[in-house]
């Protein structure tokens, strides 16, 4: 029958197109994903080379405070009393009573 080969023609080219658009939205997605995986190994490259960085800084900071330790007299001696920590700070001194506020 003429009307079943005109349905199953068009069927066809439906699946065609259906399958052809689901082709490249598979292709698009996996090129997305490689550009987020691209862009994820350049983050990491990069936190990599900050944390080396970082490393590297605080060995360099651990060696100065290992050198500095024996040489401090700060360390080497009692810490001072309270009173004379704060003695320079005014709001630990006592407050005056002003004559205005007196009855």
């Amino acid at each position: 029958d003429s009307s079943d080969d005109m349905r199953k023609v068009q069927r066809r080219e439906k699946n065609r197109i259906a399958a052809q658009k689901s082709r490249l939205r598979q292709t698009q997605k996996a090129d997305t994903l490689h550009l987020e995986s691209e862009d994820l190994e350049r983050q990491n490259a990069a936190l990599r080379r900050e944390i080396k960085q970082l490393t590297e800084e605080m060995k360099h900071f651990t060696s100065m405070l290992s050198s500095h330790e024996p040489l401090c007299s700060i360390l080497a001696s009692p810490p001072p009393p309270p009173e004379v920590l704060y003695a320079t700070h005014s709001f630990h001194q006592p407050h005056i009573s002003s004559p205005r506020f007196q009855h």
